[in-house]
């Protein structure tokens, strides 16, 4: 088994309980894990071979530019993607910040973490 992390991908995105939310928008970040296996990749040095980071952070951004109440929502949605569409992946984990959160107080970030294996 081999890891491939996306870190810091940076978004604009409109979720939220709150009307406000959904109309003026937030900065987000997304950290994105995966296990698979990464033997074949190391030894034929093809991408063919490898999960491309490139559809992952299109699974990422696409999902993060549908609006949801709640970060939860938006983690399981990437998560179910990622296992739907790339059958090599073993175990996907994500983890979604909202900076600034309008929670009354000086907070930097608000961070959910969810995991899903392939069943």
């Amino acid at each position: 088994m081999g890891v491939i992390k996306l870190k810091n991908i940076r978004t604009f995105s409109y979720h939220g309980c709150l009307i406000e939310e959904g109309k003026i928008g937030s900065d987000y970040t997304v950290d994105l894990k995966i296990k698979t296996n990464l033997q074949k990749s190391a030894e034929t040095d093809h991408l063919l071979d490898t999960v491309d980071y490139v559809h992952l952070n299109k699974i990422v951004t696409e999902e993060m530019a549908i609006r949801s109440h709640l970060l939860e929502h938006v983690a399981k949605r990437i998560n179910i993607r990622v296992l739907a569409e790339i059958e090599t992946v073993e175990k996907t984990t994500v983890w979604v910040s909202k900076v600034n959160p309008p929670i009354g107080g000086d907070v930097e970030s608000v961070t959910i973490k969810m995991t899903e294996i392939r069943k």
